[in-house]
């Protein structure tokens, strides 16, 4: 899987975050001390410690994916992720949280809640690293192609390159204290099932081995790295 559609979902996936995340990249605190410095410096590290909670749900995603290509079911876990990403994302909305996930929200919005009342730049890496928590289907979507990497160091590596190309739009967002009009954000959000289908079609092809270097390698041989 190559990590450059990690980038681009990455990037893809921030169109959504600024339509629905942007109140909370706005209610930002600023750190102690004042000064331009001060304020970008806490807003990237804010982004920083959210790209650090991606890279920590991809060692869970690389040890998933790991155990399955040990058992020789890497292919299957791809075509079978594919179906999975397209399925659940086009039917999430119609699904409620259960109840321990409403539970779990609910810790994490509580958290959230005491950390923006801090203002220094500890709290703003932790509330970034809370924030990675929140559930999103766009962070589910770039965990199932990290689960296909056949190394723990490439799942991590993957979602941190998902993380790295959502930074220009959520850092310019947290820096331009504006919201984006209704019409942007309803353009965003209409560019977003493009990405997850290809996505799901990447993975599907991936999992049909066909020997296409990059695009369907064959996972039978030594070579299925989540670079390849």
């Amino acid at each position: 899987m190559d990590f450059g559609l990690a980038f681009a979902l990455g990037i893809l996936g921030s169109l959504h975050c600024a339509a629905m995340c942007g109140p909370l990249q706005l209610a930002l605190p600023v750190p102690n001390g004042g000064g331009a410095g001060r304020f970008i410096a806490g807003r990237i590290i804010y982004q920083l410690g959210r790209v650090a909670t991606y890279c920590l749900l991809g060692v869970l995603a690389g040890l998933v994916g790991k155990s399955i290509l040990l058992a020789g079911l890497q292919r299957w876990l791809s075509i079978a992720l594919g179906v999975a990403v397209l399925a659940g994302y086009f039917i999430s909305k119609k699904i409620a949280l259960s109840a321990p996930a409403v539970r779990f929200v609910m810790w994490l919005k509580a958290a959230m809640s005491a950390q923006l009342q801090k203002r220094n730049l500890s709290s703003l890496a932790l509330l970034g690293m809370l924030n990675g928590l929140l559930p999103c289907g766009l962070v589910y979507v770039a965990l199932a192609g990290a689960a296909v990497c056949s190394a723990v160091w490439s799942a991590i590596a993957y979602m941190a390159a998902f993380g790295f190309g959502t930074l220009p739009m959520m850092l310019a967002l947290s820096l331009s204290g504006k919201v984006f009009p209704p019409a942007l954000r309803l353009k965003l959000r209409a560019a977003i099932p493009a990405g997850v289908c290809l996505l799901a079609a990447l993975l599907i092809l991936r999992g049909l081995s066909l020997g296409i270097p990059y695009l369907s390698p064959d996972l039978g041989s030594d070579a299925h790295c989540c670079a390849h």
